[in-house]
């Protein structure tokens, strides 16, 4: 039965926060959403009864979903009310109006006024933000207005004009809330100084100012002006929540591309962010498919070829992770940190996420392709000459030298073959002997599959380091299988892998999908060993005081477990329960053998 595309979209949403965007059959957008967790947000639409009938007609159209992961709520805000400014969906209509996020802006003028604003105009102004709230603004402006001195008119305070005395100080100087800059009372550099200060408070670097708010509320606390205090207070928590940048509208970027890529041994995933006047404006993630053994440089040079010609973008600049070819006319930038990297790096996020649901789609549409990609994976990132269809791991389990027993785990494609688990009791070493177990486990395993004639497996993985391999070593030897399987040893502390004759280990990436399976057949391996041996030691430990009462055979034992569902209860079972379980004779030499202890 085939799964509609929609569905196995849902199913592969990640849960992080984000904006979706609903697709009608035409590939109009008709909606515009912000999540905290993409897949609960989206998946509701699908699972709910909905009392409205817009939503109802809506959830009826849409036809395909796509999505931008971000990092926080308050980014997934900003960009839904960018996508839905730029797109104008028809389900949207609460941001379709003109308004924007507000921003703090510090004029480009003599003697710069800080005050809050909806648009943002290329002036040479600064602007900060944008906040969702108007409430920080306010609170912000409240809290440089009470910490610097600042001109709120709108004169033009040039120099001439200022001599010439043309303005007169207004009631705002009399309040002791201006300096006077009008009546030249304030020097420029004194007013730039501020201006300088006010900036690292609005770009979140406000220790300086943070401690001359404390000062300051601490002077009202020792004047007993104590509600005075309190406003500081509260002023003070403000900034030290605030956080003032945001990846999703950054007005010193304006119009760009960003491109990066993920790629691996079949496909590469390249995803593309369009900003427009320092907002994201669109996202698009390109699957290529490999047809060689193309570089990432190559792959990502024909996506972005490909992608600026299918959405007609003129932007003279990109954003890439490294250096790429793309003619005289483009200027290729390649950031290494502050506001260009955070962008950059959140397209590389969307990649990522794109990847990893496709591998989930796969899984779900086409489990061969998704086996046999993970498969070519293996091969290479563990330098085999064929690719590790059925692994074997092996692990030895004992406490203190007591019960020593092994477990050998299957897995055939990447997934556990249960039914063919093996445990194994030690028989021929005395002790707690590692180096020995293994090789008497691996000896007895590959022995018994020779003589059955059953087919070996690709790779054998052993629990431990090198002494664990050596041993492992010498089975094969003894039974002629030396270069016939491949066998590496994984050590526990920092996930070495070891090979024959090679004193150097093997690190994988740890977010790679070889090292995630060959720790999952170690876990594996090790808790059907552990769970062997806990059997093995408890059995032993019910049974050995009941079974050294003479005259008292496995059979009686048996019975009394059976009826009293433990040894601590026959122990203080009373003899006319026991003579009811095991008859008279038996029931006097238990009962004797506790009371008497």
């Amino acid at each position: 039965m085939d799964i509609p595309a929609l569905e196995i979209q849902l199913r592969t949403l990640p849960n992080q926060p984000g904006v979706y965007q609903y697709f009608d059959k035409e590939g109009m957008i008709i909606y515009v959403g912000k999540a905290k967790n993409l897949k609960k947000r989206v998946s509701s639409y699908f699972t709910k009864t909905h009392d409205n009938g817009k939503t109802r007609v809506l959830v009826k159209k849409i036809a395909s979903i796509k999505h931008i992961v971000v990092e926080t709520e308050t980014d997934a805000l900003l960009l839904e009310n960018n996508l839905i400014k730029k797109h104008k969906p028809r389900y949207n209509v609460l941001l379709k109006d003109d308004k924007s996020y507000p921003w703090i802006c510090i004029k480009n003028e003599r003697f710069p006024r800080v005050f809050s604003t909806r648009r943002v105009f290329k002036n040479g102004g600064d602007y900060f933000g944008p906040y969702t709230s108007m409430k920080t603004v306010s609170t912000l402006l409240s809290l440089i207005k009470g910490l610097y001195s600042l001109r709120t008119c709108n004169y033009d305070l040039a120099e001439e004009k200022i001599k010439a005395g043309k303005y007169k100080v207004c009631l705002e100087y009399h309040l002791g809330n201006c300096k006077g800059a009008c009546e030249g009372f304030e020097t420029e550099a004194e007013y730039n100084e501020n201006i300088k200060a006010i900036k690292q408070i609005l770009k979140g670097n406000f220790k300086d100012s943070l401690s001359q708010f404390k000062q300051q509320m601490r002077d009202y606390a020792e004047n007993m002006q104590f509600e005075e205090a309190q406003k500081i207070k509260e002023k003070v928590e403000v900034l030290e929540n605030y956080q003032a940048k945001s990846t999703i509208v950054n007005p010193k970027i304006s119009n760009v591309d960003v491109f990066s890529i993920m790629s691996d041994e079949s496909y590469g995933y390249v995803n593309f962010l369009q900003l427009s006047y320092g907002s994201i404006i669109r996202s698009h993630t390109l699957e290529i498919k490999k047809k060689l053994d193309e570089t990432d440089k190559e792959l990502l040079e024909l996506a972005i070829t490909e992608i600026r010609q299918r959405f007609h973008s003129k932007s003279k600049e990109i954003y890439v992770p490294f250096q790429v070819e793309l003619g005289e006319n483009i200027k290729v930038t390649i950031p290494q940190l502050g506001d260009k990297k955070h962008i950059l790096d959140l397209s590389l996020r969307n990649a990522k996420y794109f990847r990893m649901e496709r591998f989930k789609q796969m899984k779900i549409v086409d489990p061969d392709r998704h086996v046999n990609r993970i498969m070519a994976q293996m091969k290479a990132d563990l330098r085999l000459s064929e690719e590790p269809r059925h692994i074997e791991c092996f692990d030895n389990s004992n406490i203190q030298g007591t019960h020593p027993v092994a477990a050998c785990v299957v897995f055939k494609n990447g997934k556990p073959s249960k039914k063919d688990y093996r445990h194994f009791n030690i028989k021929t070493v005395e002790g707690p002997d590692d180096f020995a177990s293994m090789e008497e486990v691996v000896y007895r395993r590959y022995k018994r599959m020779l003589d059955e004639d059953q087919s070996l497996p690709q790779l054998i993985i052993i629990d431990g380091g090198k002494g664990q391999l050596s041993s492992a070593l010498k089975s094969l030897d003894a039974l002629n299988l030396r270069g016939k399987i491949a066998i590496i040893g994984i050590a526990k502390r920092l996930e070495e892998l070891f090979y024959p004759n090679d004193p150097i280990p093997l690190y994988l990436d740890k977010k790679s999908e070889t090292l995630k399976i060959i720790q999952q057949l170690r876990n594996e391996a090790h808790r059907f060993g552990i769970e062997h041996h806990r059997n093995k030691r408890s059995k032993s430990a019910l049974n050995t005081e009941l079974e050294t009462i003479s005259g008292v055979g496995e059979k009686t034992v048996v019975e009394l477990l059976k009826h009293f569902k433990s040894a601590k209860r026959v122990a203080n079972a009373k003899l006319d329960e026991l003579e009811a379980v095991v008859g008279v004779s038996r029931a006097e030499k238990v009962y004797n053998y506790y009371h008497e202890k």
